[in-house]
């Protein structure tokens, strides 16, 4: 099992700096067309946006399994023990319950989105909304792989660990 969570970490991770790295040449290019021969690639915006959007949903598990997500824990550290733990579990399983139901009104919104089309681009616009289902999938097994750690013991993994090449090794 850690074997596939390092691995799926790894894919993860590389999924976002190709999309960032695309997003940045995209951009870059445009700027640099725009100021030097004063034309502008037409599509660039929206591949900027959308790349943006994709990126806020694939990421949104990484931050996660590194508690990277806003959270208020005041009543989580007053507790001790089993009341802890119990507490831990309910919050878990409360954003399980959101994700699985984001993914389901994400699938949704996404299939009534096949026949609107991009601007610039002409594509589906379900490829954009794919970013929700898709995302929040992630999400949940992020949340799985962590799930026991968090709730037995209120850790998050290892902010360190993502820059550990070492990991894929093992």
């Amino acid at each position: 099992m850690q074997t596939f969570e390092r691995w799926f970490v790894e894919a993860n991770k590389w999924a976002l700096i190709l999309l960032l790295s695309g997003m940045s040449v995209v951009v870059f290019t445009n700027v640099s067309l725009r100021y030097l021969t004063n034309f502008s690639i037409t599509w660039a915006e929206e591949v900027a946006r959308y790349s943006m959007i994709w990126m806020t949903f694939l990421g949104a598990g990484l931050a996660l399994r590194y508690g990277g997500h806003v959270a208020i824990t005041n009543l989580q550290d007053m507790l001790t023990g089993r009341a802890a733990i119990a507490l831990r579990a309910a919050i878990m399983l409360l954003i399980l319950v959101f994700c699985a139901i984001m993914v389901w009104i994400g699938y949704d919104y996404m299939q009534r989105m096949r026949f609107q089309l991009t601007p610039a681009t002409r594509l589906p616009f379900s490829y954009i909304y794919a970013a929700i289902p898709v995302g929040f999938m992630l999400l949940i097994v992020h949340l799985l792989l962590i799930l026991r750690s968090f709730v037995m013991r209120g850790e998050y993994r290892d902010a360190d660990a993502l820059d550990d090449r070492a990991t894929l090794s093992g």
